[in-house]
This record gives C-alpha cells, sequence and structure tokens, in this order.
C-alpha cells in the first residue's frame, strides 16, 4: 500500500505537534498512539475529502443547472453510465477492504504483548488503581513507574465491579472486570507524566479514579525498583486510594459519606453499637482492614476493605498522614 509511507511521513513530520498534542487528539506517547494516530488522520482526511467532493459537485450542478427566467425546461433522458456505476461501487469497497486490514494489523499488534515485556499486575477497586511488579517485588505502588522504550504487559483485574484502565496519551483503554483477567500493552515512547482514568462508570467516586503513569529513563527504573518502589507517601496514598472520596480533610463533613478526620486523631468517638472508642493506630488500621468492626455512630458502614491491598509501610504512612490532619 503506497499510500501508508507518505501518512507515516506526514504523521513524522508533525510529530513535534502530536507530541503536544491536537485539535482532534491528546498528546502522543506511546508507539500504539503513534500507529493508531496515522490510520485516524487517513481516515478522517479521506472522509473530508469525498465530503467536500459531494458538497461542491452539488452545488456546482445546483448553480449550473438551475432554471432560469425566459428559458425552456430541457431535461434529457438518461439511460446509465455504467463504467461511472463500477466505479463508484469497486472504488469504495477496495477503500473499505483496505482499512480493514490496515486496523485489523493494528488490532493484532496491540493485542499480543512482545517477549520479554516488563510485567505489572493491575487491581481496580472503587475508586483506585493498584500496581503490583512481581518480578521486582514492588506491591501496592499507587503510580505506574514504566522505563521508556521498553514494552509493558498489564494484567488487570477488578476487585468490585467492572472498570476500564483509559491512558488518552497512549490510546489504550481495556474494560476490567471482577473474576477475569484482561491483558494490554504499551510502550512509552516519551519520558513525563500522564493521566490514567477509569472509562466505565463506576458508581459515586467514578469520576476521581484516577492515577498517573510516569514514563522514566531505565537507569531510573531500575533505582525505582530496586528501593521497592520507595518509601509510601501517606497523602499521595490517601488521595490514591480514594479515601477522598468518603472523608473530608477537614473538620467540615462536606457532604461526603464518611466522618471528616481533621482533629480528630486522639479523640473518643461513640460508635454505633453504643461503645465508645479513641481514634488511635490500632483504631484506624482495624477500619482499614475490617471497616464494619466498628462504625462511628451516624454514619453507614459503607467503606470497602482494604485488606490484602496495602502493604504495612502503606498502612502506617496512612496513619502518620492522618495524625497531620487538624
Amino acid at each position: 500500500m503506497t499510500i501508508y509511507p507518505l501518512l507515516t511521513a506526514t504523521a513524522t513530520a508533525t510529530e513535534g505537534a502530536a507530541s503536544r498534542g491536537t485539535l482532534w487528539l491528546p498528546e502522543q506517547a506511546s508507539t500504539a498512539a503513534e500507529r493508531g494516530d496515522v490510520l485516524f488522520y487517513f481516515i478522517y482526511y479521506l472522509s473530508a475529502f469525498f465530503f467536500l467532493l459531494v458538497v461542491g459537485l452539488t452545488i456546482a450542478f445546483v448553480i449550473k443547472y438551475r432554471r432560469r427566467r425566459g428559458q425552456p425546461v430541457k431535461v434529457s433522458q438518461i439511460e446509465g453510465n455504467h463504467r461511472l456505476e463500477i466505479a463508484w461501487s469497486v472504488v469504495p469497497a477496495l477503500i473499505l477492504v483496505g482499512i480493514f486490514f490496515w486496523s485489523f494489523s493494528d488490532y493484532v499488534t496491540l493485542s499480543v504483548p512482545p517477549a520479554g515485556a516488563i510485567e505489572v499486575r493491575v487491581l481496580a477497586q472503587k475508586w483506585s488503581w493498584s500496581f503490583d511488579y512481581p518480578k521486582h517485588g514492588v506491591v501496592g505502588a499507587t503510580e505506574l513507574v514504566v522505563p521508556q522504550g521498553r514494552p509493558v504487559k498489564l494484567t488487570m483485574s477488578a476487585a468490585d465491579v467492572i472498570h476500564s484502565f483509559y491512558v488518552p496519551a497512549f490510546r489504550i483503554k481495556k474494560d476490567v472486570l471482577p473474576n477475569r483477567y484482561t491483558v494490554a500493552w504499551f510502550e512509552a515512547t516519551r519520558l513525563g507524566s500522564y493521566d490514567i482514568f477509569c472509562a466505565e462508570y463506576c458508581g459515586r467516586g467514578h469520576s476521581q479514579m484516577h492515577a498517573r503513569v510516569k514514563v522514566v529513563s531505565t537507569a531510573d527504573f531500575e533505582q525505582w525498583a530496586q528501593t521497592g518502589g520507595g518509601p509510601p507517601d501517606g497523602e499521595k496514598l490517601f488521595v490514591a486510594k480514594a479515601c477522598v472520596t468518603c472523608h473530608s480533610r477537614t473538620t467540615d463533613r462536606m457532604g461526603l459519606p464518611g466522618p471528616p478526620l481533621a482533629g480528630r486523631y486522639g479523640k473518643t468517638e461513640e460508635m454505633s453499637d453504643g461503645t465508645s472508642v479513641t481514634i488511635d493506630d490500632n483504631y484506624i488500621r482495624e477500619s482499614l482492614m475490617n471497616p464494619s468492626a466498628k462504625v462511628v455512630k451516624g454514619f453507614q458502614p459503607l467503606m470497602p476493605t482494604f485488606s490484602g491491598l496495602l502493604t504495612d509501610p502503606q498502612i502506617n504512612a496512612l496513619i502518620d498522614y492522618i495524625k497531620t490532619l487538624k
């Protein structure tokens, strides 16, 4: 197909603009984005060409053959034109078949992760993302850290309902299902930090189910992996694990379903069963692992468990952060 190199050259010429995003597409930061954007713009410009051709000819014919005052109406008998009819049937069919094989080739490429790809397990839960690196010993990372120029395979599952892993800059989107694994892969081409969204409505906190994928050099990735993903940050965990969707970090409840946390540490709270409990390290840890065990009076037991989703250092970091809320 001779048009592909031409389009690839055009895409390369506009790489700088594409990397920053265009009117139609977001920034481009993966090999999948480079391949997919070429096909997108081929279909886009092809559609625009035929749209202008049809509309232009229609307007031209209306002007040329409009009825003029004082001139008799002449209508010639049209018998048909086999060559023209074959042309407008065969040419679109060939274009359609070409687009099918082109897109099918991209689909197959995107469906089969390359050998040697870095493996990452992704867990989606209302309303947060968690990333494990089995071969690097990193567990429960709240940020997806990957090296530039190396393929990364994502094996994804959900703990509750259907979610959808979506990175606009990488042009990848894959549903994440409970009781089933789905696989996606990508190869980042640009250093930087990019958005991860959930593209499947999954409940009240769906709009806040957000994370970041950070693309670093191979040396920085190896260093990050050797430190187990670095020390956990309680404030980042509070956001990444979606605690903010239910708990205010002020003394005002702000309409959220859970109790506000500012100034609560060290205070004694009345529970829904009539007992009283001091908000200390043990209570916060128990609330994370078994949220229904002791529920503050006046609130519903809506909080999901984080058992198995947080490491001990992450739990400690969260407790230390909650202590700082005043």
